[in-house]
């Protein structure tokens, strides 16, 4: 919502009301009256003109409380705030840092017919076609925002870029995901060019991951770092991969949440397609980064399941919740996988040990319904929603007649 500088004082002392009744999974039209509290460790300046005049908007992100002061249970912030103090209450802290990749569309090409805006592979710098100076101009944005950039680069598909986050805890990291989505937009609109995070808008071409990496502090000292380890991983590190990979099918719902999420899933193209593990091995769902094993500070596990398109609230807080009882319950880690997963048969990756993650929606949804983990770390609210949301979403998609189809069943 917008509010006017006059407004604003009462606005941090008694929040706003609004509808929770009318956004969907907030509340019962009974319970109607929710208050939105703007949180000012999030105020920034946006960097574009609102008006013709010139002049500038800020924005802050709110907290959801009930009439009571209650912290809502269907705000995501809170959710994510919930699996947090859970991990400091063990000692932690939560550290994330993404890399985002999506893609840029001709402006004019259709919606069933995209069209990339340029030609370019992994790493090309000599992209000169429909948004030249694009990535610059984003990564300007963004720290003009307060959203530290580490790099970004081509991706291997044509139009399809990353940029990659500097880390932050886990609660602001996810606040800047949504906050980089409406900026990437926004600059990819002044080039003349769309920009998407649909997981895998083009068949022929690799799907857009949030490659997610996490760590863990207890203080100023890395938990997942072990210097006497071979590969630097303390047995902490080790659970809370564990604690991941035994989950992660129950998960899997909540990283990658949309039908078209599981094109990209399936298709291999280093999107993990079972639960394994090894050392800079990107065919599999967790990857142990080796640039820098020998930096304490540095030692971290890659998620690489979470796509483009997920909530990044609550892909965070199941990641989180699945690692922590991995801590909490010893969780011990099986052999990393030195062979492309992507590339084995499915006896194979069952005769390695691997279970296989969801193939589509529809069985996501089934294993998340199973799992204990899952509806304690979202609270019942949320999960409940959840579920309803995206199992309305499975039954449209089923009921529609493709191309496919049509093409090849017709005739008979």
């Amino acid at each position: 919502m917008a509010v006017v500088p006059a407004e604003l004082e009462g606005a941090f002392e008694e929040g706003i009301g609004f509808d929770g009744s009318a956004i969907e999974g907030f509340s019962r039209i009974a319970e109607s009256d929710n208050i939105a509290r703007p949180d000012p460790s999030t105020f920034q300046i946006m960097p574009f003109p609102e008006t013709p005049e010139g002049h500038l908007s800020a924005r802050m992100f709110c907290d959801i409380v009930m009439p009571d002061g209650q912290p809502s249970w269907a705000d995501p912030r809170q959710v994510l705030r919930r699996q947090m103090k859970k991990a400091a209450d063990q000692g932690f802290t939560c550290y994330v840092h993404p890399e985002i990749e999506f893609f840029l569309l001709k402006e004019n090409s259709p919606t069933e017919h995209p069209e990339p805006a340029d030609m370019g592979g992994y790493f090309d710098q000599a992209v000169s076609q429909e948004a030249p100076g694009f990535r610059s101009q984003a990564m300007s944005t963004l720290e003009r925002m307060g959203i530290s950039v580490e790099f970004s680069h081509h991706e291997t598909a044509p139009g399809q870029q990353e940029i990659d986050l500097r880390y932050a805890d886990a609660l602001s990291m996810a606040d800047n995901v949504m906050t980089f989505r409406y900026l990437i937009r926004q600059v990819a609109r002044r080039n003349g060019v769309r920009a998407t995070f649909m997981p895998k808008p083009f068949a022929d071409y690799a799907g857009s991951a949030m490659h997610t990496h996490m760590s863990l502090f207890e203080g100023e000292e890395n938990a997942f770092h072990d210097p006497d380890d071979e590969m630097r991983l303390s047995s902490t590190g080790r659970s809370f991969i564990a604690g991941i990979l035994h989950h992660a099918s129950e998960l899997t719902a909540v990283t990658n949440q949309w039908v078209n999420s599981y094109k990209r899933i399936t298709s291999g193209d280093e999107a993990p397609r079972a639960a394994a593990w090894g050392a800079s091995n990107r065919s599999a769902l967790i990857r142990l980064p080796m640039y820098t094993q020998n930096k304490a500070a540095s030692r971290r596990v890659e998620i690489r399941s979470p796509d483009s398109a997920c909530n990044p609230y609550l892909a965070y807080t199941v990641l989180l919740a699945a690692g922590l009882k991995g801590i909490k319950e010893g969780y011990e880690l099986p052999s990393p996988a030195e062979e492309d997963v992507s590339h084995m048969t499915r006896r194979e990756r069952i005769a390695a040990g691997y279970t296989d993650l969801p193939g589509d929606l529809n069985q996501a949804l089934r294993e998340m319904e199973r799992s204990e983990l899952v509806a304690d770390a979202l609270g019942e609210h949320v999960f409940e929603f959840f579920l309803r949301n995206k199992w309305r979403e499975w039954h449209e998609y089923q009921s529609q007649i493709t191309p496919w189809e049509l093409k090849n069943n017709l005739p008979f």
